[in-house]
């Protein structure tokens, strides 16, 4: 994806982000979440930090997530949920975090509306992983994403609107669902897709 003439990842990013028709929902009964899409150097491009989560959490038991979770009062804003909850999760320094900014919110059909907050991180840092939330944690090239062998797309209604639900066969791992939708949302988002 990058050559001497084409910008990197992290540079599109810096680009792209943030963005003032950022589409911001309001949706009564559902619980604000954040969370941090982490950039970071892999395999001489850009990855992106996935987390499996365990079959003890509260929602989306065993599914492919980026860090995060619902907001407290006490945070400053979504961004600092996205942070806070990187630290818990993965032990994610949030100093060492570059914000680039966020992308759509995302409502799902489980009550949340998540905002993505893409940070970028100079490297893959040390993690102290938290084994109640996380079962692992690994890192996909974005490449990976933007080969269209690599994915699928099916049709579904929420909300009363035909939506795209994209899925993403890692080997073992499925990518689906918020996640898939957060990538795709990306990517597009700087022209990628």
């Amino acid at each position: 994806m990058h050559t001497r003439d084409a910008p990197s990842f992290p540079e599109l990013l810096r680009k792209g982000l943030p963005y003032p028709d950022r589409k911001i929902l309001d949706l009564p009964g559902f619980r604000r979440a954040g969370v941090l899409v982490p950039v970071v150097p892999a395999g001489g491009g850009s990855g992106l930090l996935l987390t499996k989560r365990t079959d003890e959490v509260e929602t989306h038991k065993g599914q492919i997530s980026f860090p995060g979770g619902v907001a407290d009062p006490g945070d400053r804003d979504i961004v600092q949920t996205a942070l806070r909850e990187s630290e818990e999760e993965l032990g994610l320094d949030p100093s060492g975090v570059d914000v680039a900014g966020t992308l759509d919110d995302l409502a799902t059909p489980t009550g949340f509306i998540i905002t993505p907050v893409v940070g970028l991180l100079g490297s893959l840092p040390a993690m102290t992983i938290n084994a109640a939330e996380v079962a692992e944690a690994f890192v996909v090239p974005v490449a990976f994403f933007l080969d269209p062998a690599n994915g699928h797309v099916e049709r579904r209604v929420f909300r009363g609107e035909n939506r795209e639900v994209w899925f993403y066969g890692t080997g073992e791992r499925l990518v689906w669902g918020a996640t898939a939708m957060i990538i795709r949302s990306l990517l597009a988002r700087l022209k990628l897709v």
